[in-house]
């Protein structure tokens, strides 16, 4: 028999963590039970340091401890987000979570749980992590950082829950608990100001009024200012960097309960994100100068072009209904999310390094005169709107049966409108791409039904299953904007962009691209794509008298910034030649069904250990690509499927006569059908540079992962409480090839090679992460002070799928190979090294509780992460973390 000494070390490990955690439990608890109780100070600093196994979460669907939860999770308090400084910085989160990655590309939120995730959360797609408000699904996870005020806790589920949340739970979940509204006693809320570094200032605010004695509303609200974090290094000094920050938001809750069976909750919130885009520093032509991501500085960045903008509108609605008919639980739980977000990205030809050439480059000279033309205005445009909606009928058993059982139906419904056009200013025969959809459709039908027997009164078994439908259409229009206008001695380029400009996108009066064949045709539906022209724009001046006949091949502008040094008007002012192309139609449709399980084994050692055992399915939905052509790309892809084993212990017990606790657990992770991402270039700038793209999601995967995690919180003398968490985390694609982008030549046809990923770590992923949290709390005269400080060590990962490996250059489509160089060299290095950042916080609260005064700090020691890249042909972006942040808070409570 051959036996795998890879994965039976594992398990001889996962197995001796278990007995080694469940017998310490168990003999210390023993050994302390006859200590003296700890003195009131210390008794007050636990209360404030809190208890596992007083921490309620709802992963599966009931309020259970923390510890009686029989899998991994972690909950972080409105406390905890204040005090280490993540406030409604969203990525700060994974500083404190284990395995959990977190990165903002253009407005979309990211989220990875131990290396699964997904990258495309637009309407091509859909998160790998499946985000919620109080239990509400979000299929668009924009503004999650909005949301992050006046909050019970945040949860983090790792491992599928497919069975009981459903679509897109493949590594796990993220629910946002708001503050529910106080019953009884008086008005009461509270008021706080902040002011810190990067001349950042906000309020926030919550105000709890009571209806009587059964329903209250409470009003909440926040605002916050922040400059970004990067700086703007080139010449044009008007541009602000991408990462400015002004948001707002505000939420409105009612709560009825008149007596112990009936609870009726409603909840509306808005928001708006407003700033200067999302930030990312591209390394590409850095890395080609011989410079490595960590030798440069990758906030400072050449801003060129139009000023980077974002404007997020999103807001919504939820209601619950739940009522107790004794042995039976009946729930409604309803919501509707609304977002309509626009981003025009900052412009920037990369980052800067030792020695590069900032000179501006005056206009009509070629890239090897030197400088950065910085009257470039070539960018992306974005229009994403999303309506979405989900119902959910729910019955239940009462929480003290034998048999303990849920059961049923779930519906989504989501339309989206999405607009897109990468734009190419100074373009000849090429001056951009776009894909427009006003009707993208996506439906979801699931019924499902768990439950838990009591063998004994210390054995318990469980199971689950779940049946998903769905079905996804868009129509709308996709492909190049093509013009190519014809001079004596050369080709004028098209100047689009400049100050001032606006595409129509979702505003076209038509996407019927059906009969456009003559010229003036194609003209006029080239001229519907702009809403409003800019300042120096050519294009319309260009096309003028095609549309109406009197000139047939346009009228010829020659100015020295689109050709005119080489190419001349010829006499009769019109354009020697004209090729105008548009985008062609776009319709699809797609259907998925897919079944999820679970099952599972729970066992009390003691009252206060218990060990368990699950196996559990996820699947992400499938979704749809941008198509050129169908026989190189695939219009559709289908779900992906992850199955996990997991096994582990919870245990709490006193240690050194206080409340302790040590849980551990082993997985293993079986991931099929997995979509790997390409990069396809789409757009080029006047010097032959990649400036759009297109991501092109394919199912050729198949990866392992397998690890153990531990997580243990102790309590000691004077007030002291440290939590430690860990993560061993191995992972392994085991099939996967797919066309190496970063090798595609488009001087030589668009030749790609292919690369075998098999045997290549999956991105995101380190092998060990660990967190220390200390923490102490204490009285001082007139009230009490509490201080904490958390170090965060993460070793190092890969960014891509490509960890690294070579690039192949091909000479022909024969597959000769013209040349291999190293990843750096050609300019894709994706290894984040590893790091370690440290967060803090102090406060004083008086000793009536109305007054708080915080000071925070996050990355205090201002390191630059890379938490992802995106890279294709001439294209290596970095998105990093937040830069350092500090700030004084003061809290006044009524």
């Amino acid at each position: 028999m051959i036996v795998d000494n890879r994965s039976s070390r594992l398990s001889v490990a996962i197995v001796a963590a278990l007995l080694a955690g469940t017998a310490a439990a168990q003999e210390i608890a023993p050994a302390q039970a006859g200590a003296a109780p700890p003195p009131a100070a210390e008794a007050r600093a636990a209360q404030r340091a809190t208890d596992l196994d007083s921490v309620i979460v709802t992963v599966e669907r009931r309020a259970q401890s923390l510890q009686k939860y029989a899998g991994t999770a972690q909950a972080l308090s409105q406390d905890d987000l204040r005090g280490l400084g993540i406030n409604n910085e969203l990525r700060q989160m994974q500083v404190a979570v284990p395995g959990l990655s977190i990165a903002n590309q253009e407005g979309a939120t990211e989220v990875f749980i131990r290396g699964v995730g997904s990258s495309n959360n637009t309407e091509l797609g859909d998160p790998g992590a499946a985000p919620h408000i109080n239990g509400a699904y979000i299929p668009r996870p924009r503004g999650l950082g909005g949301m992050f005020f006046d909050l019970e806790r945040v949860e983090i589920n790792k491992g599928p829950q497919g069975t009981l949340r459903g679509r897109n739970a493949l590594a796990g979940t993220l629910n946002i608990v708001t503050k529910k509204p106080e019953l009884g006693g008086e008005f009461s809320g509270y008021v706080q100001a902040e002011a810190g570094n990067r001349d950042q200032k906000g309020y926030e605010t919550a105000l709890n009024f009571p209806l009587g004695d059964y329903a209250a509303l409470r009003l909440s609200g926040y605002h916050v200012e922040k400059e970004a974090g990067f700086k703007n290094v080139g010449l044009w000094g008007h541009l602000k960097p991408a990462g400015l920050q002004d948001d707002s938001a505000g939420r409105l809750s009612f709560l009825y309960e008149p007596d112990e069976k009936l609870q009726v909750f409603a909840m509306l919130d808005v928001g708006r994100e407003l700033g200067t885009g999302y930030p990312g520093a591209g390394v590409f032509r850095a890395a080609q100068a011989g410079f490595e991501p960590d030798d440069i500085d990758m906030r400072a960045v050449v801003y060129r072009g139009v000023q980077g903008k974002v404007d997020n509108k999103l807001w919504g609605f939820q209601g619950q209904v739940r009522y107790d008919f004794g042995a039976v639980n009946l729930e409604y739980s309803g919501s509707y999310r609304d977002v309509d977000y626009f981003q025009i990205n900052a412009a920037a030809d990369g980052n800067s390094w030792p020695g590069r050439d900032l000179r501006e480059r005056p206009p009509g000279e070629p890239a090897s005169w030197g400088g950065v033309d910085y009257d470039n205005f070539g960018t992306n445009y974005l229009q994403a709107r999303s309506q979405s909606q989900t119902h959910e009928l729910r019955l239940s058993s009462d929480d003290d049966a034998r048999f303990r059982w849920t059961t049923g139906g779930f519906y989504f419904h989501e339309k989206q409108q999405v607009g897109f056009i990468s734009l190419t200013d100074k373009g000849a025969f090429y001056s951009g791409t776009e894909f427009t959809m006003p009707d993208v459709d996506g439906r979801s039908w699931a019924v499902y039904g768990d439950g838990t027997f009591d063998v004994n009164e210390r054995f318990r078994v469980k199971g689950g299953l779940r049946y998903t439908e769905e079905r996804k259409s868009r129509d709308g229009i996709g492909g190049n904007w093509t013009m190519g206008f014809g001079g004596d001695g050369g080709v004028f380029q098209t100047r689009l962009g400049t100050e001032g400009f606006m595409p129509a996108l979702l505003d076209r009066p038509s996407f019927d691209v059906t009969g456009l064949t003559s010229n003036a045709d194609l003209a006029r539906f080239l001229l519907q794509g702009i809403l409003r022209a800019g300042a120096r724009d050519t294009m319309q001046q260009q096309l003028a008298g095609i549309v109406d006949g009197t000139r047939p091949n346009g009228t010829c502008i020659d100015r020295p910034d689109i050709g005119g040094n080489t190419a001349n008007c010829p006499a009769d002012g019109q354009h020697s030649f004209i090729a105008l192309g548009v985008p062609a139609a776009q319709h699809g449709s797609s259907a998925f069904e897919f079944t999820d399980w679970r099952i599972g084994a729970e066992y009390d050692l003691s009252e206060r250990n218990l060990l368990y055992a699950t196996v559990s399915t996820g699947h992400k939905a499938g979704g749809f690509n941008d198509s050129f052509d169908v026989n190189v790309i695939p219009e559709t892809y289908k779900p992906e499927k992850l199955t996990a084993l997991e096994i582990g212990s919870k245990n709490s017990f006193q240690f050194l006569g206080r409340p302790a606790s040590f849980n551990v657990s082993g997985f293993y992770y079986d991931y099929e059908d997995q979509v790997f991402q390409d990069l396809s270039v789409i757009a080029f700038n006047p010097d032959g540079e990649a400036s759009g793209f297109a991501l092109v999601n394919r199912n050729v995967g198949k990866s392992e992962l397998y690890g153990v995690e531990a997580e243990g919180r102790f309590r000691f003398g004077a007030g002291f409480t440290l939590d430690l968490n860990a993560l061993y985390l191995q992972t392994k694609i085991k099939r996967g090839v797919v066309a190496d982008v970063r090798s595609q030549d488009f001087g030589n046809g668009g030749i790609t090679s292919q690369i075998d990923l098999s045997g290549n770590e999956l991105p995101l992923s380190s092998k060990i992460t660990f967190n220390a949290r200390l923490q102490q709390a204490f009285d001082v005269p007139g009230g009490s002070f509490d201080w904490q400080i958390l170090a965060a060590y993460r070793s190092a990962f890969y960014l891509t799928q490509y960890n690294n490996r070579p690039v192949t250059f091909l000479r022909d489509t024969a597959g000769t190979v013209d040349r291999i160089e190293d990843s750096a060299t050609a300019g894709f290095p994706d290894r984040q090294d590893g790091f370690t950042q440290i967060n803090a916080g102090a406060g004083y609260t008086t000793s009536n509780g109305a007054w708080r005064f915080e000071l925070w700090g996050a990355n205090l020691t201002n390191k630059d992460v890379s938490q992802k890249a995106l890279v294709g042909s001439g294209v290596n972006t970095r998105f990093l973390n937040d830069a350092r942040s500090y700030g004084l808070r003061v809290r006044w409570n009524f």
